[in-house]
């Protein structure tokens, strides 16, 4: 091999890694999912030949066998009920969050180095409510302190905001491994928690950053682009809190152009601040 040829590659395969980390991915995603968590199921006994009986033994009639324990399957539901019971018992933001970090039923947890709860002011009149950590989220316990973060304040501070007077969260308060999108399945566990963590916060303002919060919180099916900037409610079982999506932080660094809608939308919630106030 020439040798100008292979130190253009090794250059190329280090950039291309300092790009991995740059973006968060410190694992490797197989094609197909691997359950880490389950019990190899135990080898079946040898098969022994059957002696013919010398003569007729007397029929009794058969006991039946005792029912198995029922153990819920992987993705039954059961964590899902589980998740709106425990969800349902906390009687503050502190108890949530409590709950949260001794909760087993999301696996996640298991790979998470930290819950990410919440960052701001609980008392803010302005709740945003993003998708799920990253690294840095990750490692600092604490939502939108990355790259993605920082923009978000740079937009908080064009409309007169900060961390002092807003609230946030995340849908999922766990990292997904590699920074992956949160299966269905785990966007659905968690759902109760964000769901109460909005009801204890009780904000004038609820905001979702990108497509993902807004789905697993309203349900709408609706791209963010044709969602975004479009004011409706958000009913907490106690008042309707007008709640708006708008574009995710990530995603305007990678479209810089579209920040120019994102702009509509800060001064949409301004307004909507001041109307309310």
């Amino acid at each position: 091999m020439n040798e100008s040829v292979g130190h253009d590659r090794l250059a190329a395969a280090r950039a291309l890694l300092g790009w991995y980390e740059a973006i968060g991915v410190d694992s490797i995603v197989l094609p197909e999912a691997i359950d880490r968590f389950s019990v190899p199921a135990a080898p079946s006994p040898p098969l022994v030949p059957r002696v013919p009986q010398s003569r007729p033994q007397a029929r009794h009639p058969e006991t039946p066998p005792h029912p198995a324990p029922s153990v819920a399957a992987p993705g039954s539901g059961d964590e899902v009920m589980l998740a709106r019971s425990e969800a349902a018992r906390a009687g503050s933001l502190e108890e949530l969050e409590q709950i949260l970090g001794t909760f087993e039923g999301c696996a996640l947890r298991q790979t998470a180095r930290r819950l990410v709860f919440s960052d701001g002011n609980p008392a803010g009149r302005l709740m945003l409510v993003g998708e799920a950590p990253g690294r840095d989220e990750d490692a600092q316990g604490k939502p939108f302190v990355g790259r993605s973060g920082q923009l978000l304040d740079r937009m908080l501070a064009a409309i007169g905001l900060d961390r002092s007077g807003v609230y946030i969260a995340n849908v999922v308060p766990w990292r997904p491994p590699g920074n992956r999108t949160p299966s269905p399945l785990e966007t659905e566990i968690c759902q109760p928690f964000i769901a109460r963590q909005i009801e204890l916060a009780d904000p004038d303002v609820l905001i979702f950053l990108g497509g993902a919060a807004s789905k697993a919180i309203t349900g709408s099916s609706e791209g963010i682009l044709r969602a975004r900037g479009k004011w409706s409610s958000h009913h907490t079982g106690q008042r309707e809190i007008p709640c708006m999506a708008t574009l995710h932080p990530a995603y305007l660094l990678r479209q810089p152009a579209q920040k120019r809608l994102a702009w509509r939308d800060m001064l949409a919630i301004r307004r909507r601040l001041d109307a309310t106030g």
